[in-house]
């Protein structure tokens, strides 16, 4: 599946010979993610075309005259989509080329050098780990690192992951985004806007049934011990009175096994839950929750009235899904760094012989959109093991396999739909970037 990068925004700049280049912004999951000339990229293309030969998307072409505002904005549209296509190739995103240049273009747009450092990584259990990394080192890396720290068997690495979590008021957290293997978790996290910013380590499945292949190994089944008693305390799973009263007896003997065993029989166990966000349903201006595993979409919605209603979409409901920023970037020495602060995530799913629109409006859009891809890898994973004669190509612990799939199983799940409008920064509302996971 695609990734969500996006271009809002270019800037011209000047070079040292007074000369005039573009610099384009490109976000990842909602984030600055780095500055790159088109020089850059273009050699980049060069570089990779060597090694993969007709496999990459097609590269904007290069321009010898001066480029009008339409080639520009057209331009900028077409690196989007290359940056969107080239990601969907599992042998590309492994490659030396592929990373090495994604990690010099993160160090050089944050003025940050390769050096040794002291990463914490943040623990469900509210312990910091302390990891000795080089600041180029990838997500992918330091998860490495952090396994030797705490035994944690390298084949189990694919159902984990870092993010970065903001720690709020009254001991809140806010999940805001998962890193990528080949993002650099020490850049992105300097590079940050939100304070009190943290890695965390948590693992990364939404079915709660996959909990049974890490259980063997001791530190996987401390870890999952872990998020499961926080995400109890957090209120992300929901027991009843008497789950709760045979939890805490567990929790006082330290029967781990016995308390995952019964954790997952609590209802929302294993899954995300968002901050309180709004929603369009059943009208504009809704407040809802949502809570997002076991392919489902749980919305705890609050009426106007104030009463409650809660709607689940089961995903075998959902055929599309998209994310769209609407709001301004301020040109404030550069763009700012996220784009966060007005997003919209819809989702068009299937009612009596109807195809309506649920609309979500929250910063968390990006992680929301993640966690249905996953949901949507997860059961294609199932579908393969349980037909031999099918082939596809899905994701499994961190790699690529090909099961076998028939033809009419393979769709195309991500795309950027056309930009809706031209964008004038810190000018005018605008409506950009506008992703959609569609045909499921």
């Amino acid at each position: 599946m695609k990734m969500h990068f996006c271009i809002p925004v270019s800037q011209q700049r000047l070079d040292p010979l007074g000369g005039r280049y573009v610099l384009y912004s490109v976000y990842l999951d909602g984030y600055l993610f780095c500055r790159v000339r088109y020089s850059q990229l273009r050699r980049w293309n060069e570089q990779l075309r060597r090694v993969f030969g007709n496999c990459l998307p097609p590269f904007p072409p290069k321009y010898y005259l001066a480029m009008t505002t339409s080639m520009a904005d057209e331009r900028r549209d077409q690196l989007e989509q290359y940056l969107q296509n080239v990601t969907v190739d599992p042998n590309m995103l492994r490659s030396d080329i592929f990373i090495d240049f994604l990690k010099f273009v993160q160090l050089d747009t944050f003025s940050i050098t390769t050096k040794t450092a002291s990463l914490d990584i943040f623990l469900p259990d509210g312990r910091n780990i302390p990891v000795e990394i080089l600041t180029s080192d990838t997500a992918e890396r330091v998860l490495e690192v952090l396994s030797h720290r705490i035994g944690l068997s390298q084949e189990l690495l694919g159902y984990f992951g870092l993010f970065l979590i903001r720690f709020c008021k009254e001991g809140k957290q806010s999940v805001m985004k998962k890193l990528v293997d080949f993002e650099l978790p020490y850049v992105s996290l300097r590079s940050a806007e939100a304070e009190n910013c943290k890695v965390g380590l948590r693992k990364w499945y939404m079915d709660p049934s996959l909990d049974s292949m890490l259980t063997d190994c001791p530190a996987a089944l401390q870890l999952l011990y872990m998020q499961a008693v926080q995400d109890i305390e957090k209120e992300w799973a929901k027991p009843t009175q008497a789950q709760r009263q045979k939890l805490q007896a567990l929790q006082k003997e330290d029967n781990q096994t016995k308390y995952l065993e019964l954790s997952r029989e609590v209802r929302h166990y294993g899954y995300w839950q968002l901050d309180p966000c709004t929603c369009d349903y059943p009208q504009p201006g809704c407040g809802a929750v949502l809570s997002v595993g076991k392919n489902e979409i749980s919305c705890c919605i609050t009426l106007p009235d104030n009463q409650t209603q809660e709607v689940i979409f089961q995903m075998d409901r959902v055929k599309r899904w998209q994310v769209t920023f609407l709001g301004t970037l301020l040109d404030i020495d550069g763009p700012q760094r996220t784009l966060n602060q007005n997003l919209e995530l819809r989702f068009q799913f299937s009612e009596e012989n109807r195809w309506p629109w649920f609309v979500i409006y929250t910063k968390q859009a990006f992680l929301l959109s993640s966690c249905l891809k996953k949901m949507i890898s997860e059961k294609m994973v199932k579908l393969a093991a349980e037909n031999p004669e099918m082939q596809i190509e899905v994701p499994e612990q961190g790699k690529h396999k090909k099961h076998r799939v028939q033809q009419s199983q393979q769709k195309d799940f991500s795309r950027f739909l056309p930009r809706k409008s031209k964008i004038e920064m810190a000018n005018v509302d605008c409506v950009f970037g506008t992703i959609e996971e569609e045909d499921l």
